[in-house]
């Protein structure tokens, strides 16, 4: 009983929506051989119809004076033709496009051509035959032949960026200016140029100084200093060297401070504490300490710092040094000599010596007489 009703609810169900949609194709006036009608009663036309009962054909893209039969058709009307019917078969007694006397022809298609006369040319006879088409554009890499559309009496070209001459023949040298800088050599293009810059620089112009300190080539906590394709190492005191690897301390002597350096940190190193045969000298003020110098430790340690320019200046200032003290002493002992003899005024030894020389001559072993010495004085008030 129950499968019995509900198969009776299912056929009525059934009856009805076969009513409504007989009631609603009655109520349509869609052409339904070009679309349908919606739940609303609107048309819905199929790809390629259009209008309100889905009855017109939608033309193909572009067409300008055709019409359709069926979706996607140009069908050229009377006097039109081509592809998109927007070519006039009449356009040449219609607008007349050829020019000094030209005559025009047309062909099925629509397209039009002018047969020019004597002395011009163009496609509508436009152009006059001047100097650029009787020589047929003599200019060179890629210039522009003109001539006044014919009308002048010699032609001229228009040059492209990079060349000049009455023909463009000419390549402008593009490193006339010289834009390379730091010595580097320009190579000359077609409107261009390159440079090839020398080692240490870089960029287009080669004003790029390539930094020689990145790689850290500087040891042992060295001050790198970039050069010009080249560096330059400032070491810290007790090391040397190009990249002051070199190491100016003896073992067993870094406790002990050092006593005499060459050129420190500025220099690019210094020297250890003097060792060896050394001449001692105690100096005020020193708490009895000795100050030990070797020239020999001091030329085999800092014979490695010091060029052979250095070495040969030092031996001539120390010369001269030498030779401006013994010129002094000279001159000291010179002067007091003469002070001497003048007080004294002595002249050179003879046989005998009058009483005046012997009282010139100072004793220092005895005491004159007393009567005498009286005597004298006596006559010299006189």
């Amino acid at each position: 009983m129950p499968h019995r009703l509900t198969l009776g609810l299912l056929v009525w169900s059934c009856s009805l929506l076969v009513q409504n949609c007989t009631a609603q194709e009655e109520d349509c006036h869609c052409n339904l051989s070009h679309g349908r009608c919606d739940e609303s009663g609107v048309c819905r036309c199929d790809p390629g119809w259009e209008g309100p009962q889905c009855e017109d054909c939608v033309r193909m893209p572009g067409c300008v004076h055709g019409s359709c039969d069926q979706p996607w058709q140009c069908t050229c009307e009377s006097g039109w033709a081509g592809r998109f019917c927007d070519k006039d078969i009449y356009v040449c007694a219609n607008e007349q496009p050829c020019q000094n006397g030209a005559t025009c022809f047309t062909n099925d298609m629509g397209d039009y051509s002018c047969f020019c006369p004597e002395g011009f040319h163009g496609k509508h006879c436009e152009l006059k035959t001047g100097p650029c088409q009787r020589t047929r554009s003599p200019c060179k890499n890629g210039g522009l032949c003109e001539d006044s559309n014919g009308f002048a009496s010699e032609l001229s070209c228009r040059c492209l960026a990079g060349f000049v001459g009455p023909r463009c023949e000419v390549n402008v040298d593009d490193c006339l200016m010289r834009p390379c800088a730091n010595g580097a050599t320009c190579v000359d293009g077609v409107n261009r140029f390159s440079c090839l810059c020398p080692p240490g620089f870089a960029g287009r112009f080669c004003t790029v100084n390539e930094d020689d300190c990145a790689s850290r080539p500087c040891l042992n906590g060295g001050r790198c200093l970039d050069r010009v394709n080249a560096f330059q190492c400032l070491c810290p005191p007790g090391f040397t060297g190009a990249n002051c690897e070199g190491e100016l301390w003896r073992p067993g002597l870094e406790t002990r401070a050092p006593a005499w350096t060459s050129q420190g940190w500025a220099g690019g190193g210094g020297a250890g504490p003097l060792q060896g045969n050394s001449s001692q000298r105690v100096t005020p003020g020193s708490g009895g300490r000795l100050l030990k110098i070797s020239v020999k430790e001091v030329v085999t340690q800092q014979g490695a710092g010091l060029t052979e320019a250095q070495l040969i200046t030092l031996l001539v200032l120390g010369g001269m040094t030498l030779a401006v003290v013994a010129l002094t002493a000279a001159l000291v002992l010179r002067g007091h000599w003469r002070d001497r003899c003048t007080r004294c005024r002595c002249e050179p030894p003879r046989a005998r010596h009058t009483p005046a020389e012997q009282d010139c001559k100072i004793s220092f072993l005895h005491d004159p007489a007393p009567g005498l010495e009286k005597k004298r004085l006596n006559t010299q008030v006189i």
